[in-house]
């Protein structure tokens, strides 16, 4: 094959570079100051792990959408398609019980594939949290108040958090008596709040009419927390739902502790992306995209499967989302650009380099360039306006003079 053939790269997976890059590294870090400010610590886990780690028992994501390879031990390893089990497993091995709760934070790529990817990536770049040994109430809000007040760091207002209880929804599928191969069926149908389909379903499934009809309204269940938790009380029969509401309750009464009502919504409707889910999920969408920003939720069983069995809520970033979002709606996010550019003449090296890297000290980013024939002065003035670079300083055997932008 010829070797301009591979300068594309594999579907699924693209370059990022310049503005793009810039950018996305600028709102990485936006959101991560605000991860530390709430007291989370930095953790890194590898991109790959035992498949076992990301199983069908972990509730991650299906096996058939995972990068897969053999590594030099004949196992099955995958490529990272979810944080949240990695970091479980990094939990249980490295913090002892005294250590308990656990605040970590996390940035970099997941991989989830497709037999047919149809122009999408399969690399997804993330960056969340996981708050582990919590089990209050007060541990929810304080995730879903970090998510918020990270949302704001990039310069986002216009996104809403919506809000659901996993365990809500299973205390009615108990109460129902609803086999797991029709559960899958009833999700999907609730989650994409169509009305009828779980109307005709639930018919086909249940033969008491109130429960019918309670399933039923479960995809209209949205709104404020006091509006939707007082609808739902009126017709909830089963301790665990009831306990799931109280729940909510005082998720809601901690979010106006924070000053984020106004951000937060309630959907009894929503019942999560993955499986390991045991709690309070959520989801928060802004317009000019289709897809969720950020998803995360409560998941108390998932540590239990690396050896210890303890609460932990946490949440992840759609970084790519994110910032296809917030350039739709024109939001401004200035990533790094050198200081200045120093454009030296060949017989002035020393003196432009001694310059630069007094300048660097001081804390200032510069890029010296050499004038030739191809990178004269006009050029330089271009290259700076191109790249957002504010200064273009000379260096010739005269001294130093300042050719384009603000001293």
């Amino acid at each position: 094959m010829n070797i301009q053939s591979y300068l594309h790269t594999p579907e699924g997976v693209r370059d990022i570079y310049n503005d793009e890059c810039a950018r996305k590294l600028a709102v990485t870090d936006a959101v991560r100051r605000v991860f530390h400010r709430f007291g989370y610590e930095d953790i890194q886990t590898p991109p790959y792990e035992y498949a076992e780690i990301f199983d069908q028992e972990s509730g991650s994501v299906d096996f058939r959408q995972m990068v897969k390879f053999f590594g030099s031990e004949g196992l099955t390893l995958v490529l990272r398609p979810d944080f949240t089990p990695s970091v479980a497993r990094c939990v249980a091995k490295y913090y002892a019980e005294d250590q308990l709760p656990v605040r970590l934070c996390y940035e970099g790529n997941t991989f989830v594939s497709d037999a047919s990817l149809r122009g999408r990536r399969a690399v997804h770049a993330q960056a969340g949290v996981e708050l582990v040994g919590d089990a209050s109430p007060a541990a929810d809000a304080e995730i879903i108040a970090m998510v918020i007040q990270s949302l704001l760091e990039t310069g986002l207002t216009d996104f809403q958090i919506e809000v659901g209880e996993v365990g809500f929804f299973g205390g009615l599928l108990k109460e129902a008596g609803i086999q797991a191969q029709d559960e899958a069926r009833l999700r999907d149908l609730i989650e994409k709040k169509n009305f009828f389909g779980v109307r005709e379903l639930a018919e086909k499934l249940i033969d008491d009419s109130e429960l019918r009809e309670i399933f039923g309204r479960l995809p209209e269940l949205f709104g404020s927390f006091d509006q939707v938790i007082s609808s739902a009380r009126r017709f909830c029969r089963n301790d665990t739902s009831r306990e799931a509401l109280d729940r909510l309750l005082e998720v809601g009464k901690f979010l106006s502790l924070y000053g984020v009502d106004q951000y937060v919504s309630l959907d009894l409707g929503m019942l999560g992306q993955y499986n390991y889910y045991t709690g309070i999920i959520f989801k928060g969408y802004t317009h000019s995209t289709g897809e969720p920003i950020v998803t995360g939720g409560r998941y108390d069983h998932l540590m239990s499967r690396f050896g210890r069995d303890c609460p932990a809520v946490g949440f992840a970033f759609s970084l790519d989302t994110l910032l296809a979002a917030m350039s739709r709606q024109k939001i401004t996010v200035r990533g790094f650009h050198p200081d200045c550019i120093i454009l030296y003449e060949p017989d002035c090296v020393k003196e432009a380099i001694a310059e630069a890297m007094n300048r660097r000290i001081q804390g200032e980013s510069v890029r010296l360039i050499c004038r030739d024939d191809s990178l004269t002065p006009d050029t330089c003035l271009q290259l700076a306006a191109d790249s957002g670079i504010p200064q273009v300083w000379h260096f010739t055997s005269a001294g130093i003079t300042l050719l384009g932008g603000n001293e």
